[in-house]
């Protein structure tokens, strides 16, 4: 199973990964733009992320998905923006990715197919992505929620 969490710091599902770790006593962290940015501000210092020198997402979403061992990218339907960078990027760099669409599967569907991927491509340190909150209200919860049925036993 996954010994790390890291994420972009984004409103959302980036935000519900890290909140998530917290709560549990999961080591979390990730990189995100010079200034600590998010749709809504500064991201708060609770959260262990490290700044990359300039204000580009792409970067930030690219260095991410090169320091981890595989992302999962959670949405509700299609993936779009930066999202679909994200699966883009994970594509370009031959990395493992896994898209869960919370329209098409159930949490526990979803849980399960987490848990085989997290097997089956060895990811320990797992790199969480998806909708930002102004796009997708449902997904900090749909996130959270999600990674506690993957997590239980």
């Amino acid at each position: 199973m996954f010994v790390k969490i890291i994420s972009g710091g984004q409103t959302g599902a980036d935000r519900a990964a890290l909140d998530f770790a917290i709560e549990h006593d999961i080591p979390h962290g990730g990189w995100i733009p010079k200034g600590r940015l998010t749709e809504e501000g500064p991201l708060a210092v609770r959260y262990q992320l490290e700044e990359m020198p300039g204000k580009n997402y792409a970067k930030r979403t690219e260095k991410n998905i090169l320091e981890s061992d595989g992302t999962l990218i959670i949405s509700h339907g299609k993936i779009t923006g930066g999202t679909a960078l994200t699966r883009r990027l994970a594509e370009k760099h031959s990395r493992p990715w896994l898209h869960i669409d919370l329209e098409k599967v159930s949490g526990k569907q979803a849980a399960v197919m987490i848990k085989k991927w997290v097997t089956t491509d060895n990811v320990r340190v797992m790199n969480v992505a998806g909708s930002r909150a102004s796009g997708d209200p449902r997904i900090y919860d749909a996130v959270k929620s999600l990674l506690r049925l993957t997590n239980s036993k």
